[in-house]
């Protein structure tokens, strides 16, 4: 071709054409971009100068020049490139920054790190963020609420330290401080009714399927974990040091064959027994009064009436009425043996609960650093969550129940359940740790998930704080 003169030139209307397509490109890519004014005003000048150049080219050349440049605009940032959709993720740098990818290949990704789905983070996100966002001030942007409630979740579920996860956000460790306690009561307002005794229709589902384990009229199945924690400066060792000689909080939990929560009692020492906490619980007050088992009685066949009840192990008294435990001793006969180990297979649910909660958020998993005045409000909103995701059906990867230890050998993780055996009971009775003692116990307080009339006498300061989300 051979135009104004240049035997390899290109017609004008090729030219143009080429000027408006790269024009296209220019146009196109203003569009979304979330910068400062100053800088936006630079790009603006930037992309000015390039479409005059390219509107002049007088030849190929200049129009060859005018698209050489766009491509080394592009390249350096001038204008940005959408994500491009790659057979692999892109990574980008930073836990965060990944996350915030939205192509395909990132769905595994928040498996991997929120042990959940890109959908259903997105949806927690979403419903608690009306209680974490904050007010824009003259004097700063607050840090966006996406990222503060994924750090938090990212947190719970990793374990890592606030060095490493702050890092890992692009965030200051004083930020994932506050990060983590704004959020933390975010899903107990969110899903006021996560954590509840059963009602409705889900009530008959459980007892039916207690019924089918050879358990009818049972409720579900109650034990204690410990919550392991980094002895704080200053901190009562001797009243949260265990019977393991770890440095602890005690958490009672019940839940039925589904792996459900229906009530959760945690923040006293990890010296306090198993029988103790549940005296001083919310649980044991309800049952009491009658407000919680109140199903219609059964007489099987061969049997004696049977009333509503929980499932427990040998640490819990022989006198509650409302709580089974497998019969006591080594001569046993064939019937109780047999019981035992139906008792026992029943009750299994509440280790599973116990392995499920805490390998799938595994900062409670192992000893960590944490404020003791927020610990029982975290637990309490990752048990909360726990419910969401059986909810929601999101599949638990087994894999996360296996770690390899310092020997290169694949073991089972503990999760730090188990109540004490029979002889312990005694031992704390005549200690004078049980009912019917007239000692007090110290006191841990929680700060605002304190319940009044629940105890009263000196010691650490404040009542005893029973959790009670369960009422909800």
């Amino acid at each position: 071709m051979d135009v104004r003169g240049c035997g390899h030139g290109l017609h004008e209307e090729e030219i143009d054409m080429v000027a408006m397509a790269v024009t296209a490109v220019v146009v196109n890519t203003m569009s979304g971009m979330s910068l400062s004014s100053r800088d936006m005003l630079t790009q603006i000048h930037k992309r000015r100068a390039l479409l005059q150049s390219i509107a002049e080219a007088p030849d190929c050349m200049a129009t060859c020049e005018a698209v050489v440049q766009l491509c080394a605009a592009l390249s350096s940032s001038v204008f940005p490139r959408q994500t491009p959709r790659w057979w692999i993720r892109r990574r980008t740098g930073g836990t965060w920054e990944d996350l915030r990818l939205c192509d395909d290949a990132t769905d595994e990704y928040y498996r991997q790190k929120l042990r959940m789905s890109m959908a259903m983070s997105r949806q927690i996100i979403a419903t608690c963020a009306a209680y974490v966002e904050k007010k824009v001030t003259h004097y700063r942007m607050p840090s966006p609420v996406e990222q503060v409630i994924t750090f938090t979740l990212y947190r719970w579920a990793s374990g890592e330290t606030y060095e490493s996860g702050t890092s890992a956000f692009g965030i200051g460790r004083a930020t994932g401080l506050q990060a983590v306690r704004d959020v933390t009561s975010a899903p107990l307002q969110a899903y006021p009714d996560a954590i509840k005794w059963p009602v409705g229709r889900r009530r008959p589902q459980i007892l039916r399927a207690f019924r089918d384990k050879g358990f009818p009229n049972c409720f579900g199945a109650i034990d204690c974990t410990h919550i392991y924690i980094d002895n704080r400066v200053g901190a009562p060792s001797d009243n949260y040091y265990d019977r393991k000689q770890k440095f602890s909080v005690q958490a009672q939990v019940v839940v039925d064959l589904d792996l459900w929560i229906l009530h959760v009692h945690i923040g006293y020492p990890g010296s306090v027994h198993d029988v103790r906490v549940l005296y001083n619980s919310q649980l044991w007050r309800r049952a009491e009064a009658g407000e919680l088992f109140d199903a219609p009685p059964e007489n099987p066949p061969h049997g004696v009436v049977t009333r509503s009840y929980l499932l427990g192990d040998n640490g819990y008294p022989v006198a509650c009425p409302w709580i089974v435990q497998p019969y006591r001793g080594i001569d046993q006969g064939p019937d109780e043996e047999r019981f035992n180990t139906r008792q026992k297979v029943a009750r299994g649910c509440v280790e599973r609960a116990f392995e499920r909660l805490k390998c799938v958020w595994r900062l409670f998993l192992r000893t960590h650093k944490t404020n003791l005045e927020t610990l029982p409000q975290q637990f309490v909103a990752v048990c909360t969550l726990h419910n969401i995701l059986l909810d929601a059906g999101i599949d638990f990867d087994e894999n996360l129940l296996w770690e390899v230890d310092e020997n290169g050998v694949r073991r089972r993780v503990g999760n730090g359940a188990g109540g004490r055996a029979a002889a312990a009971v005694e031992q704390e009775r005549g200690r004078g740790l049980v009912a019917g003692c007239t000692s007090r116990p110290r006191r841990f307080d929680v700060g605002p998930c304190k319940r009044e009339g629940a105890g009263g006498g000196s010691g650490l300061g404040g009542r005893w704080k029973d959790m009670g989300w369960c009422d909800r």
